[in-house]
């Protein structure tokens, strides 16, 4: 099975993040595998499904600004299993009504599936496996920080323990199908929620960062109706060190289990449902 971790689109993701906290104590760290995979679990896999209004800042290396006003909705077929993804756009002009959809694959062996769709051309377009690393709709995320990236893909060692936080070094195994050598990342001792990511290029120079820079307390019910409080990243922020540039999620109108049906599916790339436009 495949497993993914990411605080990046949510990062766009982790606004559909409910915490469970799990309180460190005065004990040894737990294994480096279980600390992945926990803060894999709350970075993706919390609630059983989710809204939220995210307003994008692209901020360029001149200091001049684009905006993107979107809604997304992620709905899980199992936890810790296959999950879907839609993204509609509501601003500006020259995005209004595009649509990005995921279907992330839990199998190792298959390959994330990704659409977008032009309203100006009226196109559908499938975007290949190898454009995962691409710019997303032209802003500091990758189109792979939507879908995450595989536990297997990489190797884990845990570097360092502080009072906060656990520090985990991750290396691809195959180094070509990516653009780091290495990337680290801070996992909050107390929920396992993924703080901060650094990624380093061959020469082992940093050259990208993601932040979760403000987490909230969210109430909602789960799934049996009790009220519940999903502690949720409401801020976040992407830097490019060699573009000079960052890019700034801001999330509003966020909702948890709010039992989103399968509009997960091309007829709805056209004709967006209700929950996306609302």
């Amino acid at each position: 099975m495949k497993t993914k971790i990411s605080i990046s689109m949510g990062l766009i993701l982790t606004i559909l993040l409910p915490a469970t906290f799990i309180f460190a104590e005065e004990t040894p760290a737990p294994d480096v595998q279980t600390i992945v995979e926990k803060a894999n679990h709350m970075a993706y896999y919390q609630g059983e499904d989710g809204k939220a209004r995210v307003k994008m800042t692209i901020t360029d290396d001149k200091d001049q600004k684009r905006t993107r006003d979107f809604t997304v909705l992620r709905r899980d077929d199992a936890d810790g299993g296959d999950q879907k993804y839609y993204v509609y756009f509501r601003e500006p002009a020259d995005v209004r009504k595009m649509v990005f959809m995921v279907h992330k694959h839990a199998a190792l062996d298959k390959d994330d599936d990704r659409w977008l769709y032009l309203p100006s051309l009226d196109l559908v377009k499938r975007i290949a496996a190898g454009d995962k690393r691409t710019s997303f709709v032209g802003s500091d995320f990758l189109y792979e920080d939507v879908s995450g990236r595989s536990l297997q893909e990489d190797t884990h060692e845990l570097t360092q323990t502080t009072d906060k936080f656990y520090v985990v070094k991750n290396v691809p195994k195959d180094p070509k199908t990516v653009g780091f050598s290495y990337y680290n990342v801070w996992i909050d001792r107390n929920t396992f929620m993924p703080m901060k990511m650094e990624y380093f290029d061959d020469q082992g120079r940093l050259y990208r960062t993601i932040e979760s820079l403000e987490l909230k307390d969210i109430p909602a019910k789960d799934k049996d109706g009790k009220d519940v409080v999903y502690p949720t990243v409401v801020k976040s922020k992407v830097t490019d060190l060699n573009k000079k540039s960052t890019t700034l999620m801001e999330f509003s109108d966020i909702e948890y289990n709010i039992g989103l049906k399968d509009i997960f599916t091309e007829r709805y790339l056209r004709r967006p449902p209700r929950e996306a436009v609302r």
